[in-house]
């Protein structure tokens, strides 16, 4: 069963989601949630690259190991030829 939360919308912001859900022939429920689900999954992806970020520092600092920016531009400009290089090898 769904839980019931209700959420205050000034009445400009309310009148746009009004129009834009009789405009998508939809409830304006359903572009509210639609909204939410989009902005919350999209936040989850940026806050686990920041955790992936974080994580990557950190390594770095206790390792000090690291493949340069050439290193990394020269793999990448590789992708889809016929002569594609290895991933860089970390180091010091």
């Amino acid at each position: 069963m769904a839980a019931v939360t209700s959420i205050k919308l000034d009445d400009e912001l309310k009148g746009r989601v009004q129009n834009l859900a009789a405009a998508r022939r939809r409830t304006s429920h359903w572009i509210m949630r639609e909204a939410i689900e989009q902005y919350v999954a999209r936040e989850e992806k940026h806050e686990a690259l920041r955790q992936d970020t974080v994580k990557a520092w950190e390594e770095f600092q206790a390792t000090g190991l690291r493949a340069t920016a050439d290193e990394v531009e020269k793999w990448l400009s590789s992708w889809g030829s016929e002569n594609e290089l290895p991933t860089p090898v970390c180091h010091e």
